[in-house]
């Protein structure tokens, strides 16, 4: 199996699928004032780019990153059920962070959901570890944030100098 990442520059038909997937199932789980997604037209600025994953030619996953001057926020991470278990969430987070490192930025965060137990699996294997809430989420009222779990994760430069 190959996974394929790559990048949306428009709100496709398959990443309309993938978003509308991701908000049906947190809206089972949070009300929304604890839900915190891009809205398609803000995945598609200037300082967000998003990717689809796809396997065999069929999209099964997204995500995206926004870049900051000071930090990079996984954004709108998603995978497809069916498809969870085969790598796809790792290839995706490779790219962000990638993506993250090429923008000449060395903290990446994210914020999910206290129920998104497998999201919670993914990222502590990646190397995340748990963080108070950072950017606009640390001005947040505490009701709109409660279901909230904060990640980042430093990442060490592919160009720096070894010793």
């Amino acid at each position: 199996m190959e996974i394929f990442i790559e990048r949306a520059t428009t709100p496709s038909d398959d990443v309309r699928s993938l978003i509308a997937e991701l908000e049906d199932n947190l809206a089972a789980e949070y009300p929304p004032e604890q839900r915190h997604g891009l809205a398609i037209d803000a995945i598609f600025q200037p300082h967000v780019q998003f990717f689809i994953a796809r396997v065999d030619g069929a999209a099964v996953g997204c995500a995206g990153v926004a870049l900051f001057a000071d930090l990079a926020e996984v954004k709108r991470m998603y995978v497809r059920p069916a498809a969870r278990g085969r790598g796809i969430a790792d290839a995706l987070l490779a790219r962000i962070e990638t993506v993250t490192r090429d923008a000449g930025l060395a903290r990446l965060c994210l914020e999910t959901g206290d129920r998104q137990i497998a999201a919670l699996r993914v990222y502590g294997r990646a190397g995340f570890s748990r963080c108070g809430p950072f950017g606009a989420y640390a001005a947040m009222p505490p009701a709109t944030i409660v279901t909230s779990v904060f990640f980042e994760k430093y990442l060490v430069s592919d160009t720096s100098p070894r010793g």
